[in-house]
């Protein structure tokens, strides 16, 4: 592993970005229902993660060179998509709120593992539980987003 970190991210309207910073996206508002249960929405340049709740949700990141090997009975729901940053910054930013975390990467295409963990234990207000996310990237060619594990909760 070259980088990581571990943070409480606020999802409002049930999402968090991973995007190129210097290339300022616009987040997607086009969303369908494959997006949504695919639960990861890309564009050029950003990553929309699409959590459970509309809380502040722990959050890992692992940046490596290589694609790490992954254990798939450990989460609910996986899904691979790819993130070009071009410029090397690498940042996670809220929905409304601001950057939560800035990382230098070497300017490439990433793929993007997103894991979502213990989603059936939202409560059904919405308000609380022990969801969890991670995501895992390394430098990767382009390839379309793709569910490695569907969660049908």
């Amino acid at each position: 592993m070259r980088d990581h970190g571990s943070f409480q991210v606020f999802a409002d309207y049930f999402q968090f970005y991973l995007w190129d910073k210097e290339k300022r996206p616009i987040a997607p508002v086009d969303y369908t229902d494959e997006d949504i249960k695919r639960r990861v929405k890309t564009a050029p340049y950003i990553v929309v993660i699409q959590t459970a709740r509309n809380m502040s949700v722990p959050f890992q990141i692992e940046i490596y060179e290589t694609a790490p090997g992954f254990e798939a009975n450990d989460w609910d729901h996986i899904a691979e998509c790819s993130l070009d940053v071009p410029s090397g910054c690498l940042q996670i930013h809220e929905s409304t709120g601001g950057p939560i975390a800035d990382f230098t990467v070497t300017p490439s295409c990433f793929r993007i593992r997103a894991f979502f963990g213990k989603l059936g234990g939202v409560s059904d207000n919405g308000l609380d539980g022990n969801d969890h996310y991670k995501v895992t990237m390394w430098p990767a060619e382009y390839l379309e987003v793709h569910v490695v594990k569907q969660w049908e909760g």
